[in-house]
């Protein structure tokens, strides 16, 4: 079973699975996953929980003990597995593996980790701890995504935001949802009777939003010219490295043209598997393989090592304007050359 965090509270209420895998990039959502779960379990007997993080050199019987306690002779209890950042390798996957054939009814086993691959979702141990499990989804939400789980967090407060207002809350927190959540209960007691419009949420909050290099490049991609000068100026005011997004849009470029390339001998759909584009990239990279030709990319590209060039050698003069010109040309509709 898979859902998103946002639906985990109502799904522990119904029942608790026997396994929680929490996967993501999102801090916030990881952590009101873990404690929705703990409030649930603790409500059926679960009233010890054990917190384990994995690396190389973990002694996993301290786990194995655990899972072997029976509640005849102690409390039931939960299990908490923090996986490294690097992933799970193939001593870690033999542990997790033997694990899920110990688990019973007086064990609740959470695993928590990051962004999962393909690769995993299809390894032996995730498949073996998710089949009787509930897989939770802790990404951050899109661009797309962000105004529903907005209004959904608006709703839990009683608060009855206008479009207008659902729209800017998104902008003004996309990327820290930690802020968001304090912006809400902020707003809950400034204003007993719930109305949120423009006027209220200007006069009471300021911006909050985080962005990366990479709602750049998906800003790029999707050809938004606004989008992406919008979060170029917050990188540049918080003093992100230009080398960092330098290096970010070639590794974008290069791909995109050798994509370009292949795509003349080869559908896009083939295309897309052999890069290894997930699904939920690929409008993304459709947008752009449309707009761009080759030659369209290696303008770009030349762009780009003036841009180099500037930054090394000359240390009085910015080369923010031209990463500012790269990104407005490559959103562009162009013609094809």
């Amino acid at each position: 079973m898979r859902i998103f965090a946002d639906r985990l509270l109502e799904q522990v209420n119904k029942q608790l699975h026997p396994t929680y895998l929490l996967f993501g990039n999102e801090p916030l959502l990881l952590q009101e996953s873990r404690q929705a779960i703990q409030k649930a379990a603790l409500s059926q007997g679960f009233e010890e929980r054990h917190r384990f993080a994995i690396d190389s050199s973990f002694d996993w019987n301290l786990v194995y003990d655990c899972s072997q306690a029976m509640s005849l002779f102690s409390a039931r209890q939960i299990i908490e597995l923090e996986l490294p950042e690097s992933g799970v390798n193939a001593a870690i996957a033999k542990e997790l593996l033997a694990l899920a054939d110990m688990l019973h009814q007086d064990v609740l086993l959470v695993v928590i980790g990051t962004k999962l691959t393909k690769a995993q979702e299809n390894a032996k141990w995730f498949k073996a701890l998710s089949t009787n499990g509930c897989w939770v989804n802790c990404l951050t939400p899109d661009i797309q995504r962000l105004p529903q789980f907005v209004q959904a967090r608006c709703r839990a407060l009683n608060l009855k935001p206008d479009p207008e207002a659902i729209q800017m809350l998104a902008q003004w927190h996309e990327g820290n949802l930690f802020a968001l959540t304090q912006s809400l209960e902020k707003l809950a007691l400034l204003y007993p009777d719930g109305q949120l419009n423009l006027i209220r949420l200007e006069e009471s909050l300021s911006r909050h939003n985080h962005f990366t290099a990479f709602h750049w490049i998906d800003a790029l991609l999707a050809g938004k010219a606004n989008r992406a000068q919008r979060i170029m100026r917050q990188l540049e005011a918080e003093g992100v490295e230009m080398v960092i997004l330098a290096r970010t849009i070639q590794k974008e470029l290069q791909q995109l043209l050798a994509m370009l390339q292949m795509m003349q001998t080869e559908p896009i759909s083939r295309v897309f598997e052999s890069y290894r584009i997930w699904q939920s990239k690929r409008p993304l990279y459709s947008a752009a393989l449309t707009r761009l030709s080759i030659a369209n990319v290696k303008t770009l590209l030349q762009l780009l090592a003036k841009i180099e060039i500037l930054t090394k050698t000359q240390y009085d003069q910015s080369s923010w304007p031209l990463l500012h010109q790269l990104s407005t040309q490559m959103c562009l509709p162009q013609v094809k050359l």
